[in-house]
């Protein structure tokens, strides 16, 4: 008897501390980061659209806190290729795990979507396919001339991964006319090996440089950052620096955010006026358009960039 009250005692012990380390991994959301749950029936439309035509978002496979705001106003980002990513990024919700093979009406579907959601700018991502040997181009591709195909005059934004710098796979996704080009660099140089998986900073930054070389002013480059990882702000602007230098055109900034216990903790949670102040800062940098805010996504009010006549001149 008294051996399994030990035992018991001990597992208490480890469930309480379990329960603290989780306490201190996921710190109570500050004020300005509380999301008000919707109200109007749209939300529940968007879902049903969703499930019907048997689309992932990244909206929720990698629990964005905005996803109820955006569902709310008929807005979503089609993520393509499955929803089992074969890299393991420490800030991503995104499964991993092996994919299953690639859906070949998926491209059919996210056009129909798009139609009868009435989209003017649709984002369209997608899981790292390290499994392909394009690395999911291909199906990028037929996925962005299904929509234009369905959608006439749409403006057409794709987030990729970074097709382990390949230069016929980033040819093949350009080959389709996307306006917008994005990939996230999504930390400082000195924290990325502990923030991304297989990724690198400087990979990324070629994935951007070469777009701009093959394409430049006929295509806008975006790119994001999170904030609130352990970066100091001589890194951040630095990592600004290096985005304008490869001709970045667009910038995000937000809050990082702990998707789960599992992923790596908030160190700091930036304030709002922390984020006006880095807007200007890349406004100086001449970025076409900068987002800066603490619910700031890649895709988070995307639309609201309109499309000028022409890129500025890279550094």
């Amino acid at each position: 008897m008294s051996f399994v009250l030990i035992r018991v005692h001990s597992w208490l012990n480890n469930q309480m501390e379990v329960a603290e380390i989780t306490l201190k991994q996921r710190p109570r959301l500050p004020e300005w980061l509380r999301v008000r749950l919707p109200t109007s029936d749209t939300f529940a439309r968007t879902r049903a659209l969703l499930d019907e035509l048997k689309l992932h978002t990244v909206c929720e496979s990698a629990k964005c806190p905005n996803h109820w705001e955006c569902w709310s106003k008929g807005t979503a980002t089609f993520m393509i290729a499955g929803d089992r990513c074969t890299r393991a990024c420490r800030f991503c919700a995104v499964a991993t795990a092996k994919p299953f093979a690639l859906e070949a009406d998926e491209p059919a579907r996210v056009a129909e979507a798009t139609r009868r959601m009435g989209l003017n700018h649709v984002v369209i991502t997608a899981v790292a396919r390290d499994d392909l040997p394009d690395g999911g181009a291909e199906h990028f591709r037929r996925t962005i001339e299904a929509v234009r195909a369905l959608n006439h005059g749409i403006v057409i934004e794709v987030l990729v991964p970074d097709f382990n710098d390949r230069d016929e796979s980033i040819d093949t996704v350009l080959s389709a006319n996307p306006q917008v080009f994005n990939h996230n660099l999504e930390t400082v140089r000195r924290l990325t090996p502990s923030v991304r998986h297989r990724a690198t900073y400087d990979r990324s930054l070629g994935v951007l440089r070469k777009v701009k070389a093959k394409r430049g002013d006929s295509v806008y480059t975006k790119s994001g950052l999170m904030l609130g990882l352990g970066e100091a702000e001589e890194e951040l602007f630095q990592a600004m620096e290096d985005l304008r230098r490869v001709g970045c055109d667009i910038l995000t900034l937000g809050q990082y955010l702990q998707p789960t216990p599992k992923h790596l903790p908030v160190v700091e949670f930036v304030p709002p006026g922390k984020f006006a102040e880095y807007k200007q800062v890349a406004e100086r940098m001449c970025f076409v358009h900068v987002a800066s805010g603490p619910l700031v996504r890649s895709s988070y009010h995307a639309d609201e960039f309109a499309l000028p006549p022409a890129g500025p001149t890279p550094w």
